[in-house]
């Protein structure tokens, strides 16, 4: 999946934007981290019961001029992206991904269009 100004989760009818309010401490205080290209990268569980990385991730990553960036949802191994919101235990994992951009989009990181 290429960089965009725009990412729309698989199976998700909302799209999503960068906010133009965005800072990089701001990326740092919800746990993204800097790659040594620079590049700002989330990845958190989307099994609230389990503290290890076991079913399904949602990731993002933001580049470094903080413009363009992509963001999905994968296999617990991060190969495949998945369709969340069909499947067994969907109202699980849903509710977990809502709770995670909920707190992207209050730390005006992210923002619904």
């Amino acid at each position: 999946m290429a960089y965009s100004d725009t990412a729309q989760l698989m199976g998700d009818k909302q799209k999503y934007s960068l906010s133009s309010e965005i800072k990089k401490y701001s990326l740092r205080d919800v746990g993204f981290v800097e790659s040594k290209n620079g590049k700002f990268q989330f990845e958190q569980s989307l099994d609230p019961s389990s503290p290890y990385n076991q079913g399904f991730k949602f990731k993002m990553v933001v580049e470094a001029d903080l413009k363009k960036f992509k963001m999905v949802t994968t296999t617990a191994n991060g190969i495949r992206e998945v369709n969340i919101f069909t499947g067994k235990d969907k109202e699980t994992h849903i509710e977990q991904l809502n709770y995670i951009l909920n707190n992207l989009i209050e730390r005006k990181i992210i923002a619904k269009i």
